[in-house]
């Protein structure tokens, strides 16, 4: 994709989720919806929505975390959207994410969806990493989920910008690095701890840019994803 930004649509409402894409779909490489929208909506209001941009791809974010079973059910449940991309929580373990990538590559579309796994959350850090009982630094722990995650087939991962070099050296440059915590300069942190600048980010490895409320919040969107793709398009001629 000559565009690697994936608008994640924070909008609960089908309308509003419209009236966003609607505005920016000429400025976007993808679309991500997730679980608020998904809760809110339903797979009718994912369908109605990429109806209005049937030329993007979907990135499906529900973050699927449960036994094997039920994670591939959810998956077989879903497929029916052709979503590009699915995401599940790697600390799911190995055998709930090689059913999900089996579920997935068992879906009868031509264009079977990729499974990526959430490493660690980009709104969590040491100190949280901690409190939850997981074995830290963030690194090691992101580390190991990610070759945990690609060793069970996954096609790659989520990460935080932070980790996109040291994993990029961990397992190479085949699976797709799916970052969030993209923030251009200047822009709000909001609840992300772990970010980094759009043109940083590509520089540094990742394949596709997850990018919402840098855009979706904004006073004009439209001139905050140009000024966004304007500047990794000046970037990527340096």
């Amino acid at each position: 994709m000559s565009n690697p930004i994936f608008l994640a649509i924070d909008k609960p409402k089908r309308s509003d989720a419209l009236a966003l894409l609607g505005s920016v779909r000429h400025l976007i490489g993808g679309v991500k919806l997730g679980l608020e929208f998904f809760a809110a909506e339903g797979p009718d209001g994912i369908a109605a929505v990429m109806a209005s941009a049937p030329d993007l791809p979907l990135f499906l974010d529900l973050k699927l975390h449960d036994i094997p079973n039920t994670v591939a059910a959810a998956v077989t449940s879903v497929a029916h959207l052709k979503p590009s991309f699915i995401t599940v929580h790697a600390s799911g373990g190995e055998a709930m994410i090689e059913a999900a990538v089996e579920a997935a590559t068992k879906s009868s579309y031509s264009s079977p969806p990729k499974i990526l796994a959430v490493t660690v959350l980009t709104s969590l850090n040491e100190a949280d990493l901690a409190i939850t009982g997981q074995k830290g630094p963030m690194e090691d722990q992101v580390e190991r989920l990610a070759c945990m995650a690609i060793a069970a087939k996954a096609s790659g991962l989520i990460c935080s910008p932070h980790e996109i070099v040291r994993l990029r050296r961990a397992i190479g440059r085949q699976p797709v690095l799916m970052v969030p915590g993209i923030r251009p300069q200047g822009a709000a942190l909001g609840d992300q701890k772990r970010t980094m600048t759009p043109h940083d980010a590509i520089a540094a490895g990742a394949d596709f840019l997850v990018i919402g409320r840098p855009i979706s919040a904004a006073d004009n969107p439209v001139r905050a994803a140009e000024n966004i793709l304007n500047d990794l398009q000046q970037g990527s001629r340096l």
